[in-house]
């Protein structure tokens, strides 16, 4: 009985169950095509991205950090800055005190002084001795001339005396004769006697003269010595100024090193020093992080194959959730990072193991920092999405190419 009342309930409600299960498994399939279609519509997109864009976690940003140091020794007299305060290129940041360079600056214009006044006086001893050998040389010509004019004489006086003594010889021959009285004869004796004393005379002379020809030229190379001392004396003193003119611009220079000025417009960093403290030459004291900043990417070795200068880059700062910063692509490091460590890796010895590289990419901002109320500091951590789909504007592209010349030809 139990058995029959069992049979007709299954019997009764079997439909009504074949109907339930047929409309579940078509709630099922519509959710599953349904699911099917969402996934496409938004993971098509994804798959796109993640098809076109190279993306990295391992990127920060970076911009002209410049650390400044002494470059003379001293005590700090004043530091007119605070930290992370703005500066304008050529604004004082910290000045040494200047009082022991003002000192070194005075002896040094002193040692000037007195070197030019010792190249001022070996240049008179020069003009004096130029003028002694001018007068030596106008005192030996003189002598030269006479010394001719004395030859000259001498050589009138010889036929003077030769006639003279013919003339006499002949006299003595005629006298014996009768045929002169003996007067003639004296005074042709005497005028032979006269004669050969002015020859002899003229030749005394010329010896005279040849002595004082002979000091003239002695006197004349002293004068000559004397004039080349007085011009070395000269090209020392001159050699001395010089130095003296050196030590001057050092003292000066020593003395513009005691100001410590901004050497581009940016920020105050890191100050370490105050005024009192005694800085020595290199000492950090302080750094100067300039506005203009640019992201650098270490993408892995197999995401730059398609990298070109000029493609698009969304940026995502971890400070800043939810905000995207446009830039692109300006660079390509020519190596990797591990490539320019202080100690590069040798893998011709021991045993390798292959790691993947990564490469330096520069990305540089579209948009100049702090646009939007949006700081990027030094430092942040960033994550660029490349879009190595695009292609690279035309000025990139003409760069681009540039670039590539020299590693063809070098090939």
């Amino acid at each position: 009985m139990t058995s029959e009342k069992t049979h007709d309930n299954a019997a009764s409600g079997g439909p009504a169950s074949a109907r339930s299960r047929l409309k579940s498994r078509k709630t099922l399939f519509a959710l599953g095509a349904a699911v099917i279609v969402l996934t496409t519509v938004l993971g098509y997109p994804l798959y796109l991205r993640i098809m076109s864009h190279a993306t990295t976690d391992d990127a920060f940003v970076e911009a002209h950090v410049i650390s400044m140091s002494p470059r003379v020794d001293g005590h700090v007299a004043e530091v007119p800055v605070h930290d992370n305060q703005w500066v304008e290129k050529g604004d004082l940041l910290v000045r040494v005190d200047p009082r022991t360079f003002e000192v070194a600056l005075d002896i040094a214009r002193a040692r000037l002084q007195s070197a030019n006044a010792a190249r001022e006086e070996a240049e008179a001893e020069v003009a004096a001795a130029r003028s002694l050998v001018d007068q030596r040389n106008a005192a030996l010509s003189s002598n030269r001339s006479e010394l001719a004019q004395a030859r000259a004489g001498v050589e009138e006086y010889a036929a003077g005396h030769d006639r003279d003594q013919n003339d006499f010889k002949r006299m003595d021959e005629m006298v014996e004769a009768g045929a002169v009285s003996r007067q003639e004869y004296d005074h042709a004796r005497a005028q032979a006697a006269v004669s050969r004393a002015k020859l002899l005379s003229a030749r005394k002379r010329i010896d005279t003269q040849s002595a004082q020809i002979r000091q003239a030229v002695a006197s004349a190379q002293a004068a000559g010595d004397g004039l080349r001392q007085a011009q070395a004396a000269v090209v020392k003193r001159q050699a001395e100024a010089r130095e003296a003119e050196a030590e001057v611009r050092q003292a000066e220079l020593d003395l513009s090193y005691t100001r410590i000025t901004a050497p581009c417009a940016g920020f105050v960093t890191k100050k370490s020093v105050e005024p009192g403290a005694y800085v020595q030459v290199g000492q950090k004291l302080l750094s100067v992080v300039g506005r203009d900043v640019w992201v650098v990417a270490n993408f892995k070795e197999t995401q730059i194959a398609g990298m070109r200068p000029g493609q698009p880059v969304d940026i995502e700062v971890d400070a800043y959730p939810g905000r995207t910063f446009e830039g692109h692509v300006d660079s390509i490091q020519r190596g990797t990072g591990s490539r320019f460590t202080l100690l590069p890796p040798e893998n011709a010895t021991g045993n390798f193991i292959k790691v993947v590289q990564r490469v330096p990419v520069k990305i540089v901002l579209d948009h100049p920092n702090g646009e939007g109320g949006c700081l990027l500091a030094p430092g942040m951590s960033v994550i660029p999405s490349v879009d190595v789909a695009a292609r690279a504007d035309a000025r990139h592209a003409e760069s681009a190419c540039a670039d590539a010349v020299p590693a063809t030809a070098v090939q």
